[in-house]
């Protein structure tokens, strides 16, 4: 007689599947209050200004292949562009104006280096955009 139990070979098995989405949120948790507790981790110091923001000043000067040029929307002879600018330009205290240039690509360089070379000596800076037209 056999007092004894056959071992089947089958035991208790623990589902570990509940225990993962436990840990799973449990490091969310963690992770959304360790950012919550010190949200400034880089320091910056942001710059102040002491008076209001003011827009930048900028001139539209065109200038076609027949070299006709335009200050904004008024025409003007290219000789008289100094005086025409002058008008446009107020050279201010803190913020420096600008002239754009659209120039057609049948301009000559020169005149493009005349209407800047105007521009800075009125105190302006410079940019260019030569287009096909």
């Amino acid at each position: 007689m056999s007092l004894r139990k056959k071992f089947k070979g089958e035991g208790a098995e623990v589902d570990t599947g509940p225990l993962n989405d436990i840990l799973f949120i449990l490091m969310f948790f963690f992770l959304i209050i360790s950012t919550l507790a010190n949200p400034n981790v880089i320091k910056l110091s942001n710059p102040k200004a002491k008076s209001d923001t003011k827009a930048k000043q900028s001139v539209i000067v065109s200038i076609d292949k027949n070299r006709v040029v335009h200050v904004g929307q008024q025409k003007i002879i290219f000789d008289s562009l100094e005086s025409q600018l002058k008008l446009h330009i107020h050279v201010g205290d803190s913020i420096k104006p600008a002239v754009v240039i659209n120039a057609d690509s049948l301009v000559a360089w020169k005149d493009i280096v005349k209407i800047m070379s105007v521009a800075k000596r009125l105190g302006a800076t410079t940019s260019a955009s030569v287009s096909n037209q």
